[in-house]
């Protein structure tokens, strides 16, 4: 059990939610305002992505993320600010020729991926550790060795904390080899991503068993998407993990009702303080998981 919980909240992500509740945010404004109101419901980290303005869709130009930051940062809000790092992925094969990419691949290198990282240098940043099927079509993201080895690498030079984020053991088992060469700075810090498909499955027996893998001194938190999103925020305070919530993963409060990242942020600090424990504040997170803003 963990009595003293970082809530991270996932704020907008890139999927198509943004025509199916008008509480996703879009503009950097928005996300920004989003954040925010994340903070002042009890959240200690809030992890960003942007999206195009003109189209609501997920977005990885530096621009829109410096926006969005210095928003952040001008409200004088205090909260730990995630940056996501999982764009430029992408690989859809053509229709007519499977060896070459078609309509939707996006695919760049590792100091792109990491452009906007760089000009906004958070506190902490995702670092999506393999490659995976995503989705029921021909989506897959490609997250190789070498690309995230130059990650890390890029990040630990530039005080950046790597979120490890994992969607099945495999890896966990190249994160912790990561971990095991140098390349992540103790403690490193896992995100058992649960419910993708198709990556593990949103059950207590796979987080446990995630969990077990996990290298000594870890930190970790979890999440479930949609319905499952609370019973797995449960789920990993009781195991001794710490949690994330927000619109990027699941829209809804209760069955018919749309949530705001504020309700949801809410809802995991009641489910929290009723098991006992208590939501860090940014600056206990920041100590707690070593990052640059951490008290000396």
């Amino acid at each position: 059990m963990n009595f003293e919980v970082i809530v991270t909240c996932a704020v907008t992500g890139a999927g198509a939610t943004t025509d199916k509740s008008p509480h996703v945010p879009v503009t950097p404004q928005e996300v920004a305002d989003a954040a925010i109101e994340a903070a002042e419901a009890g959240a200690a980290i809030a992890h960003l992505h942007v999206r195009d303005p003109e189209t609501g869709q997920g977005s990885r130009d530096p621009a829109l993320f410096k926006e969005a930051v210095d928003l952040v940062r001008a409200s004088d809000t205090d909260v730990v600010i995630n940056l996501t790092a999982g764009m430029g992925g992408d690989w859809v094969p053509s229709k007519e020729d499977p060896a070459l990419p078609g309509p939707g691949t996006d695919m760049i290198g590792p100091e792109e991926r990491l452009a906007h990282v760089k000009e906004c240098l958070p506190e902490i940043c995702s670092l999506d550790c393999g490659t995976l099927n995503f989705g029921n079509g021909d989506e897959i993201y490609i997250s190789t060795p070498p690309t995230l080895r130059r990650m890390a690498q890029l990040t630990q030079e530039w005080g950046v904390k790597p979120e490890l984020e994992v969607f099945d053991l495999g890896h966990i088992r190249f994160a912790k080899a990561m971990v095991e060469e140098g390349l992540i700075d103790a403690p490193p810090m896992f995100q058992l991503c649960l419910g993708i498909p198709w990556g593990a499955d949103q059950t207590v027996e796979t987080m446990a068993a995630m969990k077990a893998q996990l290298p000594p001194g870890a930190s970790w938190a979890s999440f479930g998407i949609s319905r499952y999103q609370m019973p797995m925020a449960a789920a990993a305070v009781a195991l001794g993990g710490n949690v994330r919530v927000g619109l990027e993963d699941n829209i809804w409060l209760d069955k018919g009702k749309l949530a705001t990242n504020g309700d949801l942020v809410r809802r995991v600090v009641e489910i929290i303080e009723r098991m006992g424990g208590r939501a860090l504040t940014p600056q206990e997170a920041r100590n707690k998981l070593g990052l640059r803003g951490a008290d000396a």
